[in-house]
């Protein structure tokens, strides 16, 4: 009679890109810890040993995603030569993303814990945090704009960034709400026309 063999062994990095999934399509608090072991395959202390808890492993996860689905449109506001081109990647970049019928609508970012009881106020938290680091880089980038002369002098780089951040947002918040890619670039275009002095 043959040995029992070894255990398969736990695919983390697997586990970690199913959970980004289930939170980016249900958000923190949608998502049970049952959604998780049963899309990840795994018994829940495979999880707890893994990622320690439920508020972890969405860390983790929101990281992932920041890794790689929010990668692009970040990289461009450093990589576009002016601050209109830079937003404009930005805007469009993300338009196409949150459209993807390949992956669930919207940003994980901004949708992930829209909603969320005291209990879970720390998560509500660590995104509130994420974004406003992401304003603080797009302003960053409106005043390297200003500084090069892409944007009139005396620009107020903090409302500009807050329009634009609202804008980003409002897309993610759009296609949740089922906005085509059409719709969303329309929306886009006319952020656009409010951009001061016109210059690109």
């Amino acid at each position: 009679m043959p040995g029992r063999g070894r255990p398969r062994r736990f695919d983390r990095d697997a586990a970690l890109r199913t959970a980004m999934r289930l939170f980016w399509e249900r958000g923190y608090e949608g998502t049970s810890m049952t959604d998780l072991t049963t899309a990840m395959g795994i018994g829940s202390p495979s999880l707890y040993a893994a990622f320690s808890c439920k508020e972890a492993l969405f860390r983790e996860a929101v990281a992932l995603y920041n890794e790689t689905e929010g990668a692009v449109p970040r990289r461009m506001l450093h990589e576009e030569p002016t601050a209109r081109r830079a937003v404009e990647a930005l805007l469009r970049i993300s338009a196409d993303a949150y459209t993807d019928p390949a992956t669930p609508p919207g940003c994980l970012v901004v949708l992930g814990a829209a909603n969320c009881t005291e209990e879970n106020q720390g998560v509500r938290e660590f995104l509130a945090g994420l974004r406003r680091e992401d304003l603080a880089m797009l302003r960053a980038r409106l005043d390297r704009g200003v500084s090069e002369g892409d944007l009139p002098a005396g620009t107020d780089t903090t409302a500009l960034a807050a329009f634009y951040n609202t804008v980003l947002y409002g897309l993610s918040i759009q296609s949740r709400d089922g906005a085509t890619r059409t719709e969303l670039h329309d929306i886009v275009d006319t952020a656009l026309a409010a951009w001061p002095g016109q210059r690109s």
